[in-house]
């Protein structure tokens, strides 16, 4: 079983307009709502591309029971734990006439002591996890330490005798607490990279060298997302460079956490590490297609597959 830990999950509220005007009412063609959230959007690309998986995390109030109400619609299992606070919603809005986006991200509830508790034991108590992936920012209440010990907990679990891969995708000063841990893949992108490092990175050799560092601090695999110019994967004995085929650019939302589904796709169908990074290439730049922050079908997936360029780094 795959289990996705979002901890600040949130209802995507997506609006569009012909165009923005700062002193007339702005009138709304179109509006949608989905079911967001780093690792929710794993749990809903992997559904997309025929692999099950459980959403785990914190949703709470009206919004919270939509949030979970629309994944179960889709036929992605939950089991989340309840909170006293209100789930967030956020806000995007796309101005057609110029294809601009902004999005206005909330808070979230504050997590109680008792209730962070309760996630832990559920953790701790996960049944035949073959991988955890835990993706998003942190609601308020809670340190970036919690990743540390999420990681930690979720390494424990084992699935026929075999411990459970651990992905971790969050931002760079979660990201510093929760590799303490040594998650098994990080997935940060470029700019969450020069943070953790210290140092702003332009070049391939500058990130390559940066996700060295990190694989030598007990990370088996480093992906760092370059927007357009692809992902680079470094791991102790391969490094690759994919990049994906230009294409026509609808929406960036969820493009990341498309790529950590594809490359859990590639990893449950037994795939070596250079055909995972071109599928995680490959579902983030499906998602990169689809308007809103809808998500990679499954047949964009497919047909960019053979689109995506492998440059081979290192394989020793």
């Amino acid at each position: 079983m795959i289990y996705t830990i979002t901890l600040n999950p949130a209802i995507d509220r997506t609006m569009w307009v012909e165009h923005i005007s700062d002193d007339e009412p702005n009138r709304i063609v179109r509006e949608e709502n989905y079911a967001g959230g780093k690792s929710v959007d794993v749990s809903k690309v992997l559904k997309n591309l025929g692999i099950e998986s459980t959403a785990l995390g914190f949703v709470g109030g009206f919004a919270g029971r939509e949030l979970e109400g629309r994944l179960l619609n889709e036929g992605i299992g939950t089991d989340f734990i309840r909170v006293s606070g209100e789930t967030r919603t956020n806000i995007i809005i796309h101005e057609i006439s110029t294809g601009r986006q902004l999005s206005f991200y909330a808070r979230g509830p504050e997590i109680r002591p008792h209730e962070l508790v309760m996630l832990i034991e559920q953790i701790e108590s996960l049944r035949a996890p073959e991988i955890v992936t835990i993706g998003g920012s942190l609601p308020p209440g809670l340190s970036p330490a919690v990743y540390r010990r999420i990681v930690t907990e979720a390494k424990k679990c084992e699935h026929n005798g075999c411990r459970a891969k651990v992905f971790l995708d969050v931002d760079s000063r979660s990201l510093r607490s929760g590799i303490e841990a040594c998650p098994d893949v990080i997935k940060p992108n470029i700019h969450e990279l020069s943070e953790l490092v210290g140092k702003e990175l332009k070049e391939i050799e500058e990130v390559l060298a940066a996700a060295r560092e990190i694989n030598r601090k007990g990370v088996e695999v480093v992906l760092v997302s370059m927007g357009p110019r692809g992902i680079v994967l470094v791991s102790a004995h391969e490094e690759y460079h994919a990049i994906p085929p230009q294409v026509r650019v609808e929406n960036t939302v969820g493009a990341g956490d498309s790529s950590v589904a594809g490359f859990i796709y590639g990893m449950i169908n037994g795939k070596s590490l250079d055909e995972c990074l071109i599928y995680a290439v490959a579902a983030g730049t499906a998602t990169t297609l689809r308007r809103g922050t809808a998500l990679a079908s499954r047949e964009d997936f497919e047909q960019l597959i053979p689109q995506v360029t492998l440059r081979t780094l290192k394989r020793s």
